[in-house]
Order: C-alpha cells, then sequence, then structure tokens
C-alpha cells in the first residue's frame, strides 16, 4: 500500500496564501474605496474581512476534516443534504467560476485598454480586447498548449514581485494623503453601517478561496494542532500584505485617485517610475491575467469530468481528445458561459454581483454543513485526530450571517444579478432530473 502524502504547516500556510491572493487586490481596492467613503471605513473593512475569512477558513478545515474526499463542494453537498440540492449548487459554483474568471479578463483588459484602444470607448474597447483574448485563449487549449507549472511559478512570482513594487513606492514617493477632503464627522452612524455593508461584497470577493482549504482536510498529520495554526498564519499573511498594498495605493494615489483608479498597480508605478513603467505594469499584468484566465480554462472542465463520472453530467463531458488530451466539449462549455457573461455586462462591479450572488449562497450552506456533521457525530463519534474548532457553533454562525448580509447586499445593489442567479440556482433542479432520467 502507497503512503499517502502529507502537508507540514508550512505547507498548508503556503497553499491557504496562494489559493486568496490573485488578481483582485489589483482591482477590488477601487471599489472598496468608492462604497466605504471615508479612508477609516476603508481600512476596517479589509480587517473585519480578514477574521471573518479566518472563520470561514477553520469551518471549511473542520468540514474537510470530518469528510475528507476529493470532489469538493458537489459531494459535501450530496452527503450532507441531497443529491439535487448538490447538483442545483454545484451548477451554480460551475456558472460562477465562468464568471468569476470573466471578471479577472476585464481587469486585463483595463489595464491595456488606454495602451492599445486609447481613442476608442472604453467600454467597447474592453469587450473588444476581453472577447478577442477569449477566442485566442479557447485556440490555444483547444490545440491541446497546456500551462505548466513553471509558467504558473512565474506569474506568482510577477504577483509578489508587483505586490513589492507597490509597498515600495510607499518610501519612495511623496504622501497624497492630505488629498482626502472628506470628514468623519460628517457621517453619522447609519452611514457607517452602510458603508460597512456595501463595503462587504468586493472585500469578500478578494479574500475569497479559502474554502478549499476543505479539500486537504485528509492530508494534514495532527490535524488538530496543524490546522488552525496554518490557517492563522496563512490569512495573517494575507492581511499583512493587503494593508500594506492598499495603505501605498492610500499614501501614493491619495484617497480620490484610489478611487478613480482602474489600473492600481500602473497608476502607482507610474507615480513611481514614469509613463514608460505604467506601460510596462500594466502589460506585465494583462499577461499575468490571461496566464490565471489560461488556467482556469484549463481546471474548471476537469469539475464537469467528475461530475460526468458521478453521472449527473453527460458522458460527453468526459470526453477527451486522445491526440491533445483535450476535454474539447467541457472547455467549450465553459468558455461559452464565460463569453455569455460578458456579453451581459462588461462591467467589473456588475460580474462581481454575479459571481458574489453565487458564491454566498454556496458558502453559506456548505459552511452550514458543519453543524450537519458535529449532529452525526454525536451518535456515531468522532472520526480519530480530526480538527475541531474551538469557537463553534458561534464562528460558523457568525460566517453565515455576515455572508448573507453579503447576499442581501448584492440584492439590493444589484437586482438584475440576484434575479439571473436566483433562476439560475431553481434552474439546476429540473436540469437535475431531466440529466438523471436521460443519463440513468
Amino acid at each position: 500500500m502507497s503512503i499517502k502524502p502529507k502537508l507540514g504547516q508550512f505547507d498548508l500556510t503556503m497553499i491557504v496564501v496562494s489559493l486568496v491572493i490573485g488578481m483582485g487586490i489589483f482591482r477590488t481596492p477601487v471599489e472598496v474605496a468608492q462604497k466605504a467613503i471615508i479612508p477609516e471605513i476603508f481600512f476596517v473593512a479589509w480587517i473585519l474581512g480578514a477574521i471573518i475569512s479566518l472563520f470561514g477558513a477553520l469551518t471549511f478545515a473542520e468540514i474537510g476534516s470530518r469528510y475528507p474526499v476529493a470532489g469538493g463542494f458537489y459531494r459535501i453537498f450530496s452527503h450532507c443534504y441531497h443529491p439535487g440540492f448538490a447538483f442545483m449548487v454545484n451548477w451554480m459554483t460551475v456558472i460562477s467560476n465562468a464568471a468569476s474568471t470573466a471578471s479577472v479578463a476585464i481587469i486585463g483588459a483595463e489595464y491595456v485598454q488606454p495602451i492599445l484602444l486609447p481613442n476608442m470607448s472604453p467600454d467597447l474597447a474592453i469587450k473588444i480586447i476581453t472577447l478577442s483574448s477569449m477566442v485566442i485563449l479557447y485556440g490555444i487549449n483547444m490545440m491541446g498548449i497546456k500551462m505548466s507549472a513553471r509558467i504558473l511559478n512565474v506569474l506568482m512570482i510577477i504577483k509578489i514581485a508587483l505586490i513589492a513594487l507597490l509597498i515600495a513606492a510607499v518610501f519612495a514617493v511623496p504622501s497624497q494623503i492630505e488629498s482626502v477632503s472628506i470628514t468623519t464627522t460628517s457621517l453619522s452612524s447609519t452611514d457607517w453601517i452602510k458603508a460597512f455593508w456595501l463595503c462587504f461584497v468586493p472585500v469578500f470577493f478578494t479574500y475569497g478561496g479559502y474554502q478549499q482549504t476543505m479539500n486537504f482536510g485528509g492530508d494534514i498529520p495532527n490535524a488538530s494542532r496543524t490546522m488552525p495554526r496554518a490557517i492563522f498564519y496563512g490569512i495573517a499573511i494575507i492581511l499583512t500584505l493587503y494593508l500594506l498594498v492598499n495603505f501605498s495605493y492610500f499614501r501614493v494615489l491619495g484617497f480620490e485617485g484610489l478611487k478613480n483608479s482602474n489600473t492600481l498597480a500602473a497608476d502607482v508605478a507610474r507615480v513611481l517610475l514614469g509613463d514608460a513603467a505604467f506601460k510596462v505594469v500594466a502589460i506585465i499584468m494583462f499577461l499575468s491575467v490571461m496566464a490565471y484566465v489560461n488556467a482556469s480554462i484549463m481546471s474548471n472542465p476537469r469539475v464537469y469530468y467528475a461530475m460526468a463520472e458521478d453521472k449527473v453530467l453527460p458522458s460527453i463531458f468526459k470526453k477527451v481528445n486522445s491526440r491533445t488530451q483535450v476535454q474539447e466539449f467541457g472547455v467549450t462549455i465553459f468558455v461559452a458561459f464565460i463569453v455569455l457573461t460578458l456579453f451581459f455586462s462588461t462591467s467589473f462591479i456588475q460580474v462581481l454581483g454575479y459571481v458574489m450572488f453565487f458564491d454566498s449562497i454556496s458558502l453559506i450552506t456548505a459552511s452550514a454543513a458543519i453543524f450537519v456533521l458535529r449532529h452525526r457525530a454525536k451518535k456515531s463519534g468522532d472520526p480519530e485526530g480530526i480538527f475541531k474548532m474551538k469557537g463553534y457553533p458561534w464562528m460558523p454562525a457568525l460566517f453565515i450571517i455576515v455572508y448573507s448580509l453579503v447576499n442581501i447586499s448584492v440584492l439590493i445593489s444589484n437586482p438584475q444579478a440576484s434575479l439571473i442567479g436566483f433562476v439560475l440556482f431553481l434552474s439546476g433542479f429540473p436540469l437535475y432530473l431531466g440529466l438523471r432520467k436521460i443519463i440513468q
């Protein structure tokens, strides 16, 4: 029998960091600043987001420790609720992943639009650049060209280097903090609460990804000690980096400049090193984003493959081209979802509404599985060596409450996204029944 690989505390800490730090930190601070109104709310929102994300990460860590199976959300929902409900949530997650990929693609297009199509309407230019990029990446993937581990490592190095550059700007550029003109005295307590509430959507989008810790529950030796420490250290590193980067944005561009920037990293580089640096950073950001999108196009169809193996999707989703090793049908469907999202909107904040409406429902119901698993454990007993969070039940309960507020925030601020999301969610059940009849 082969020995199952184990992850140490440092390994899991780095996994948490890599799962969370994506491309959002180079764009979402603009949305947070616009909704926060004043710097105090802006920075406290990032701190609060880290605390709630810590609660969520610990919750999902225990779920993964109690039910350590491959397949992520789908099998957790099927085990704790019902296969039909599992399909509905996973169906929505599949669409959410496409919308999330579309939002990242828009970030890349915003960076190069002033360089490639400066005289065109920004909205039209972003749509052309984004859709053209999707066509090119689709063609690359269909040819069988895969993103290697080396290229992905280069992408991570680029992101770390950019973050380091942004933080270094704090010490090299004169402060623009005096440009903030709004005073805290003009805000009532109701305004403060409303501003916090509206900040939830972009903040939690940027902190997303920690839920994947549930996939490593069976790979951690001495989980009761290793898991919480690794998660705590990982979230602490993320919070530190996010606060430093956001302080750099704030200090270099000023709060008003931060609120009005669509290319944060490039704008800071322009102030630090001039117009030439702006163009270089903008192109690097675009290439980094496209590399991320390409990896997403490669990886997400594997979810369809797993669902087809469980006979909840037609077997065509398992079909792989023997020459190129590409899931041609799965890749086509995923890219089609991305293009449909871009067709309905090329605005980052509107796509963000779709993503967070989908994600909040899946995260709320997934985290609630801990109550089901704990209840069942009362009869069968806890498995040996699992991780049990000390903050139960108030930590997962608070996490669920906050993400419910996120869902309500999207519902109020973007009712169209909420309506589309709710209809898509409900459509999953008749789709599940129909597919079950066809497949079985």
